[in-house]
């Protein structure tokens, strides 16, 4: 039997519930929807659904479309780059093997958003030449519409020029990722920055890490926030204990991690193993998954 899909929609609200339970409900109503991690800081809500090809698309086109009429970016606070309302739309095989499906399930919600919702889409990850978000991100809305306008990158999809209020939407196909944070005490922007610098591959960190050091006003802390790309490769708690490593060298506390939507099963059995010393744990000797795979 095949597995469903999975989809990790990331939306530009974080503080307006009722905004968010509207588009909670659009997703709802078509796919089954697991997991709502909303950040006030971020002004951001990511949501988990999963279901087949036909309920994902019809779900987060409802999703968008209503994350458009809803959310005005020209009036958006928040700490988390992005560059529309309905800012990156992943679809992401649960098996390794069905990335093809994930990939025509990415091209044709990205072609109906542009078409039925009138936002234009870019395409990222295994549909988009295997750029990332930031490719799209880097300067917000007001650089992307730039390079639009001079020609240097044009949207695969739907209109030629950003939404005045909704901006653009990112969609595309990845491998499963774990959205990862560490909140800081004591730390300022600018150790956050630091300590996301070591960590990132980008800087010689962990591979396959993706890390920003962003400020939590409301929190009165700092963070690095993480995108694991590649957890078999980066363990969770190997990048934790780099992290604390770093901010104890800086005079900071790390006041605990946050997970951001779901993780894979054999992320938290290899943490789970390395702590507990158990030689050759990992998600085989977890009886609940022994169970579902009979």
């Amino acid at each position: 039997m095949a597995l469903p899909l999975e989809s990790v929609p990331n939306f530009s609200e974080g503080r307006d519930t009722a905004v968010i339970k509207a588009i909670g409900r659009a997703l709802a109503e078509q796919a089954e929807l697991l997991d709502v991690h909303t950040d006030p800081d971020h002004n951001r809500t990511v949501f988990t659904l999963v279901g087949d090809e036909a309920e994902l698309a019809d779900a987060l086109v409802a999703g968008v479309g209503v994350a458009k009429a809803r959310i005005d970016l020209r009036g958006h606070e928040g700490v988390h780059p992005r560059i529309g309302a309905a800012d990156v739309v992943p679809i992401v095989p649960i098996d390794p093997g069905d990335m093809q499906r994930a990939r025509d399930v990415a091209l044709d919600v990205a072609g109906r958003i542009g078409r039925e919702v009138g936002l234009p889409v870019f395409l990222y990850g295994e549909v988009g030449q295997g750029r990332g978000p930031a490719f799209f991100r880097s300067g917000g809305t007001a650089e992307l519409q730039r390079r639009l306008d001079a020609g240097e990158l044009a949207a695969d999809f739907g209109p030629a020029r950003l939404d005045p209020a909704a901006g653009g939407a990112i969609v595309g196909a990845r491998r499963p990722l774990i959205a990862f944070n560490v909140n800081l005490v004591g730390a300022n922007l600018d150790a956050a920055r630091e300590i996301a610098a070591v960590v990132r591959e980008r800087g010689g960190g962990f591979p396959g890490v993706r890390a920003l050091g962003l400020d939590l006003p409301s929190a009165g802390q700092a963070q690095v926030s993480m995108n694991v790309e590649d957890w078999e490769a980066s363990a969770l708690h190997e990048i934790v204990d780099a992290v604390e490593r770093e901010a104890r060298a800086r005079g900071i506390e790390v006041a605990g991690a946050e997970l951001v939507g779901l993780m894979p099963a054999g992320a938290a059995a290899a943490a789970a193993g390395a702590i507990l010393r158990i030689d050759g744990f990992d998600a085989s000797r977890l009886l609940e998954l022994r169970l579902l795979d009979r």
